[in-house]
């Protein structure tokens, strides 16, 4: 993979500029209560490594219980892009399925991590 790749939501309303030195890392899947609802794989980037390059004004922040996670969505078309993660507040989680180039198919064998039951900051 490119260091620079570029995120989308689906209507294009959000662009995301994501610099991934080493590749994808630490693609996971999560069977909390938000994130099987999603069902996104998911890869990391440093808080630094991510830059909304379009649509800052559209996107919608959820967040919930310790209010430390932040999910954010395009209010345009409702897809998720990113979340700032709970369990490491200085990466965000990626959408892999709104990276350029990517598919999806590719990815299907990644497993759950235990986000239910053993979530590390609980």
């Amino acid at each position: 993979m490119n260091q620079n790749v570029i995120a989308a939501c689906h209507c294009g309303a959000v662009e995301l500029n994501l610099t991934m030195p080493n590749g994808l890392e630490k693609l996971r899947r999560c069977n909390c209560s938000i994130c099987s609802r999603k069902g996104a794989v998911v890869a990391s980037v440093k808080i630094e490594n991510l830059e909304v390059t379009k649509g800052r004004e559209v996107l919608t922040a959820y967040t919930f219980n310790t209010h430390t996670a932040k999910h954010y969505f395009c209010s345009v078309c409702g897809i998720y892009t990113h979340h700032r993660r709970r369990s490491d507040p200085t990466e965000f989680g990626i959408n892999l399925s709104c990276v350029q180039g990517i598919s999806i198919e590719d990815y299907l064998h990644i497993g759950y991590m235990d986000g239910k039951n053993a979530h590390p900051k609980d």
